[in-house]
This record gives C-alpha cells, sequence and structure tokens, in this order.
C-alpha cells in the first residue's frame, strides 16, 4: 500500500509525496508555478500590453517571463496558463505560431 502510494503521488520535482497528485492531477508545487505564472502574466499585460492596445506578442512575454524568474519558463506550462486565463474570458490570443499576440480583456 506504501509503495502504490509512494508511486503514484511522488511529486518528481520535489521527490515529496503529494496527495493532490492524486486529486487533481497536478502537485502544490506545479499548481503554485502555474499561479504565480497566471500573475505575472497578468501584470505585464496590464503595464506592458495596456500602452500597446494590440497586445504583445506571445514570445516576447515567454522571454519576459523567463528573464524575471528564476525558473525556467515550461512552454506547456505557460501554454496552459494562457488557456486557462482563454477559457476565464480574461485574455484572447490572436494569430497562430510565431506571430500570436496575447490581448487582454476589457
Amino acid at each position: 500500500m506504501r509503495e502504490a502510494i509512494k508511486t503514484s503521488a511522488m511529486d518528481p520535482r520535489t521527490g515529496k509525496i503529494d496527495m493532490g497528485l492524486l486529486n487533481s492531477g497536478t502537485g502544490s508545487g506545479q499548481r503554485r508555478l502555474r499561479e504565480d505564472m497566471r500573475k505575472e502574466l497578468m501584470l505585464l499585460l496590464d503595464n506592458k500590453g495596456g500602452k500597446t492596445k494590440g497586445g504583445m506578442k506571445w514570445t516576447e512575454v515567454v522571454k519576459m517571463l523567463s528573464e524575471q524568474s528564476s525558473v525556467k519558463v515550461d512552454a506547456v506550462e505557460f501554454a496552459e496558463v494562457v488557456r486557462g486565463l482563454e477559457n476565464e474570458g480574461v485574455l484572447k490570443v490572436v494569430g497562430e505560431r510565431e506571430k500570436r499576440v496575447i490581448r487582454r480583456i476589457d
């Protein structure tokens, strides 16, 4: 029983058992990372994206987040955060691939 819990609930980043992995599929560290990324993304869009009214380029946002963070910004995690904010109706992504622009919805 212990081995099964250890195998299924072990957070690969911390090496500790996290029961949140069983319940939601994401560990507490990953949820915290996504929430921090979400807050910083919204700050960037409010501060820099608001000046241009056209939003910010996807690659520019990833680059700025990477520069201000001590942890490397994972492209998949970033895309999940953006998708979540899109589903909430907070922002919109326009364009494709390299030309994607993230816009804040007022």
